[in-house]
């Protein structure tokens, strides 16, 4: 492994995530170059330093920015950050696969597909070891983070150099990373949350209160938590920024994509209608039939996220989810404990 620090940067998608972490790259005093697939886009970030998913920032001038993908690997970068919908991560990282092996490779993409989480779909796709992948997770919309408010978040690699090399490249001051070795803790604190965030969301939607929304995250973290645990992941991340932290965030914040999905069901709009109007790609609708199929594998009971797939796969209504929830038979509070 390497042990230079990191210096050059490329970040795949420019998205608003990625064009966040771009300017915290460069911030950090990295050279960085961000690949998007919109050439109109790209001219704006190179020319104008904007982008139409950060309204109101202005970007760093240092900042370049191509839509040429095999620009990438001419830019000669220590670290490839990616940052696109986990629908289309194979298909954008196919050209630079079998390229890439003495890279850090980062991923900032919650999902799960098939049973396999970001890191491992995209250490297979660019033909690396999967400890090549580091995860970062955490409360980070990208909106604040944008504007240079303080944040947190977590960067996890199963080998602690590697998670530590990483957080120095993007330590920029208001962007403080903490280390982990939990990268399947991190993994699916990051996916299940957003299926969380959906039901929330669907609550707020209804003009339910604080009292519906507190419940559904306490008991979302425990049908996370749950998950988790059945998988190996060490129980205190959930209890951190990757998880209650970036739970929290996704679940009350206009910010959220998966909220706001969720708060459009919640209004009477149809799945369908709520994706027309959504700012960007609300990972939960994509992921939460995923995490339930991994859940029934592994004997977990997810309620939440069964009723969501219900709404989101199966034309359950908001108030149809509610219903099934709140007819669930009474249980101990708690993460394992049952009733005798």
């Amino acid at each position: 492994m390497p042990s230079e620090k990191i210096q050059r940067a490329a970040v795949v998608g420019a998205g608003a995530w990625g064009t966040t972490f771009a300017q915290v790259l460069c911030d950090a005093g990295l050279e960085v170059l961000l690949w998007g697939r919109d050439p109109k886009l790209i001219e704006t970030i190179n020319e104008v330093h904007t982008s139409k998913y950060l309204s109101g920032i202005v970007l760093p001038e240092n900042l370049r920015a191509t839509s040429d993908i095999s620009q990438v690997l001419e830019f000669s970068p220590q670290m490839l950050v990616v940052a696109i919908p986990s629908s289309a991560i194979e298909q954008a990282l196919l050209p630079l696969a079998g390229q890439v092996s003495k890279l850090e490779i980062v991923s900032l993409v919650k999902g799960l597909k098939n049973g396999h989480f970001m890191s491992e779909l995209i250490a297979h796709t660019l033909q690396v070891p999967q400890a090549n992948v580091t995860v970062i997770s955490g409360p980070n919309l990208a909106g604040e983070i944008a504007a240079r408010q303080p944040a947190a978040t977590v960067v996890a690699n199963q080998e602690i150099e590697r998670a530590q090399r990483v957080a120095e490249a993007c330590d920029a001051g208001y962007f403080r990373p903490y280390i982990s070795t939990d990268v399947i803790g991190c993994e699916i604190g990051g996916v299940a949350k957003n299926v969380i965030a959906l039901a929330v969301g669907a609550a707020t939607g209804m003009g339910l209160g604080k009292n519906t929304q507190s419940t559904l995250i306490t008991r979302g973290l425990a049908e996370i938590t749950r998950l988790g645990l059945a998988l190996g992941a060490n129980g205190e991340t959930f209890l951190g920024l990757a998880g209650i932290g970036d739970l929290t965030t996704t679940c009350s914040s206009q910010l959220s994509r998966n909220f706001t999905f969720g708060e459009n069901i919640g209004k009477g709009l149809s799945v369908q209608q709520a994706l027309g109007a959504s700012r960007g790609v609300a990972e939960g609708v994509n992921s939460c039939d995923h995490v339930l199929a991994l859940a029934k594998e592994n004997g977990v009971d997810m309620p939440i996220t069964e009723a969501v797939v219900d709404v989101v796969h199966n034309n359950h209504s908001a108030a149809q989810m509610g219903e099934r929830l709140l007819g669930r038979p009474r249980k101990m509070d708690g993460v394992e404990i049952q009733l005798a």
